[in-house]
């Protein structure tokens, strides 16, 4: 999670919503990183998770992800749900929930419907209060910037 803290802090460079997601390996190594880049891409898809996934399918050379582990700053919301299922990602890791649009648990439970043929295991809350830190410093300032 140290990691996936880190790219959320790069986060900064773009103003995008600092979220960081890491891919590990079975023996835990890390394989790939992604951060939002929405903003810097212009890019509705550039998720952290979605650019964190892409990366490890580079990495390993196919999009069966299987053996690995996501792990990332704020609840996955929908499509990186439906993303990480469709990678075979068989475990994730997650700090902050996202009451808005979580999809591994808050609002929705996509990663362990028992409707789709693939779940994943999710372990939720790691450092949480460092991850949520992140985001509420960062919407703090955009309403003083945007006067709300």
């Amino acid at each position: 999670m140290s990691l996936a803290l880190a790219e959320a802090d790069a986060c900064r460079v773009s103003a995008d919503v600092p979220v960081g997601a890491v891919v590990v390996d079975t023996d835990g190594l890390v394989i790939a990183t992604g951060r939002n880049e929405r903003e810097l891409r212009q890019d509705p898809t550039a998720h952290a998770e979605v650019i964190a996934l892409r990366a490890a399918a580079a990495h390993t050379g196919d999009w069966h992800l299987t053996g690995t582990t996501l792990v990332v700053t704020l609840e996955p919301c929908p499509m990186c749900a439906g993303a990480l299922l469709a990678a075979r990602v068989p475990r994730l890791v997650y700090g902050a929930w996202d009451d808005k649009a979580g999809g591994a648990g808050s609002v929705y439970d996509i990663v362990r419907d028992r409707r789709l043929p693939h779940r994943a295991e999710v372990y939720a809350g790691v450092r949480e209060a460092e991850c949520r830190a992140r985001l509420d410093d960062f919407f703090a300032a955009r309403r003083v910037v945007e006067g709300h």
